[in-house]
């Protein structure tokens, strides 16, 4: 199937199809003109690359569970480890919920008189929740290939 059909199949956008060939995620088989060929399990190597882009994993660790060979070789260690990360995030996630559910209804004349709000305070400054003030670092950029006039 050509790369229009898989993106319309899969939800998946050709750009991101080229980028996931490009990454070694995905394979073509040939081309049809200048579209790019798939076979029909490129689908569920989609599905599993949406999967673990869902639970948070990188696509680098997504490439190392997909098998060269086309069949899925999943680190169950890695899994367990994810599912640990993630259990961490909703506790942090829960504490911010009902710490702005308490200070939406508060009683206190302001929220910095309110001992929840201040307690949630000192839990983002700390970086117990949140980022803990932390910057995110910009994300890579793929070089321009355009050329550039000098002189």
């Amino acid at each position: 199937m050509d790369i229009t059909e898989v993106a319309k199949r899969s939800g998946v956008p050709a750009s991101t199809l080229r980028f996931y060939e490009d990454k070694g995620l995905i394979t073509s088989v040939g081309r049809r003109g200048l579209r790019r060929l798939f076979t029909a399990n490129v689908l569920e190597r989609l599905a599993l690359i949406a999967l673990g882009r869902a639970a948070g994993f990188s696509l680098d660790e997504i490439a190392g569970m997909l098998g060269a060979d086309g069949h899925p070789q999943i680190d169950r260690q890695l899994l367990a480890s994810k599912a640990e990360e993630l259990d961490r995030t909703i506790q942090k996630l829960m504490a911010m919920r009902d710490g702005l559910r308490h200070a939406a209804v508060c009683s206190a004349p302001s929220h910095m008189e309110c001992p929840k709000f201040r307690r949630l305070l000192g839990l983002a400054a700390s970086g117990a929740i949140g980022d803990g003030g932390k910057k995110r670092l910009p994300r890579k950029r793929r070089p321009n290939k355009t050329l550039r006039r000098t002189g």
